[in-house]
């Protein structure tokens, strides 16, 4: 993976997130209901409580390709936030701290630096960049960054700083590869921990 473009799913906050399984369900039924995608687009979900989800199927630690940034689906990772982040709406720690060891995790498995810049090139002329264009972006950018939306909401963009900064700081501290499913107990070496 090159790069990761963060999302919001702009579901309803305030959730329980015992009650997260449930929303994943109308999530993927609309995804392949009502888009057609076949599986969910995202490849990650985390909830409010900072708990990780597998989102596409296919492995957590293989490039499976999602359908989550039109143009930029290749090569890439999306993370979404399980919420709505419009502006003013506080985003979580825990659900920081989950994107950033998630990012700096999925960028590590491709020696890809967290606070760095990547070249991507569109493959779909509905991308903000015609097909074939390549264009600069952060290693871990937000939706629109790549699409034109308001995507992943002004409150979580504005933590993207903050959450590049995080999975710098988490890569550099984990020497071990990421091994394993449920998630890849090499976030746990990034000091992550499931709540």
């Amino acid at each position: 993976m090159t790069a990761v473009f963060i999302h919001h799913t702009d579901t309803p906050n305030g959730y329980d997130c015992t009650n997260v399984p449930r929303t994943l369900r109308n999530l993927y039924t609309g995804q392949i209901r009502d888009l057609k995608w076949g599986d969910l687009g995202y490849n990650f979900l985390v909830d409010t409580c900072g708990t990780i989800y597998e989102g596409r199927a296919g492995g957590a630690d293989r490039p499976v390709i999602g359908s989550h940034t039109l143009g930029f689906n290749r090569s890439t990772t999306g993370i979404a936030a399980i919420g709505t982040f419009g502006r003013g709406t506080p985003v979580p720690p825990a659900m920081e701290h989950a994107i950033a060891a998630l990012a700096a995790w999925k960028l590590g498995l491709s020696g890809i630096d967290p606070v760095g810049k990547v070249r991507l090139t569109s493959t779909n002329d509905k991308s903000r960049y015609t097909k074939g264009t390549s264009a600069e972006f952060d290693a871990i950018s937000g939706h629109r960054d790549g699409y034109t939306t308001t995507c992943p909401g002004e409150a979580l963009l504005s933590r993207l700083p903050a959450i590049r900064r995080l999975a710098a700081g988490l890569q550099a501290q984990s020497s071990q590869p990421p091994i394993g499913i449920r998630l890849p107990t090499g976030l746990q070496n990034l000091g992550y921990t499931s709540h």
